[in-house]
């Protein structure tokens, strides 16, 4: 009796009990330096439904004011300077990748870099602008962390460069039942929509591709199978759960004695 009550009060306590690593990068020694190159930014690019805000700063007022909704103010200590301050404008990219823009119309910037946009609009503009200074930001650039973190929510980056740590960061950092070793990244690119999941207690995720996130990326924190068998029981069965386990080992210390 006394072997069948100590394996079955095993069974349960394992059941119960489970180790994890809570610790991010846990494979790097507390007296180990370790480094590894940064090649794994992957420059941003134009995608459809952005939201591009675009400035054209010029010596010409009258240019200025075709390419930029707003109000003409002074550039700095050059009063011969004169920029359109914008307000509230943006140029939503379409399903085709084209925006519209004053004067000149219809433009393809889907999948371009923001320098590459920048070069590409300046040969657009040369016709009406000398020597024009472009700014384009896109507006929209967000990232999701859902799953178990404590704010789950969708984050508006106005750097439009972020990594994996700091959107956690955002969103609050993982809770305590929260898959450090089986993060999933939910990436859309040119149509395509791709999954990875990373280890956040292996050094080696520094390295990858999706350590940057990308326009529209979702992170999702999976839960440990305790939380999952907490969320499908109720308070009163683990209530009896705990209630035979001490049971058990009251029995047990009776036993032995």
């Amino acid at each position: 009796m006394k072997n069948i009550l100590t394996l079955l009060a095993i069974s349960l306590l394992s059941l119960s009990c489970s180790k994890r690593d809570l610790v991010y990068f846990s494979d790097i020694g507390t007296d180990t330096i370790y480094t590894t190159p940064i090649d794994s930014v992957v420059e941003q690019r134009i995608q459809e439904d952005d939201l591009l805000s675009i400035t054209v700063t010029s010596l010409n007022a009258e240019s200025n004011m075709l390419f930029n909704a707003g109000v003409l103010m002074p550039s700095g200590g050059n009063v011969n300077t004169v920029v359109s301050t914008p307000i509230n404008e943006s140029y939503l990219v379409d399903k085709n990748g084209f925006i519209n823009y004053p004067v000149i119309g219809q433009i393809n910037l889907k999948g371009l870099t923001k320098l590459e946009a920048v070069n590409k609009m300046s040969l657009l503009l040369d016709e009406y602008v000398q020597d024009p200074i472009i700014n384009i930001r896109i507006m929209n650039f967000k990232v999701t962390v859902i799953g178990e973190v404590q704010k789950p929510s969708t984050f508006i980056i106005p750097t439009e460069k972020v990594t994996i740590l700091e959107a956690l960061g955002l969103a609050g950092d993982m809770t305590a039942f929260g898959r450090r070793e089986n993060v999933l990244v939910i990436r859309e690119k040119e149509g395509v929509r791709t999954t990875t999941r990373l280890n956040l207690n292996a050094k080696n995720v520094l390295a990858s591709p999706y350590y940057y996130l990308q326009q529209n990326d979702v992170i999702y924190v999976e839960p440990y199978k305790t939380k999952s068998i907490q969320s499908d029981s109720n308070p009163r069965t683990f209530a009896i759960f705990t209630s035979i386990v001490t049971l058990l080992t009251i029995a047990l210390f009776q036993i032995g004695n």
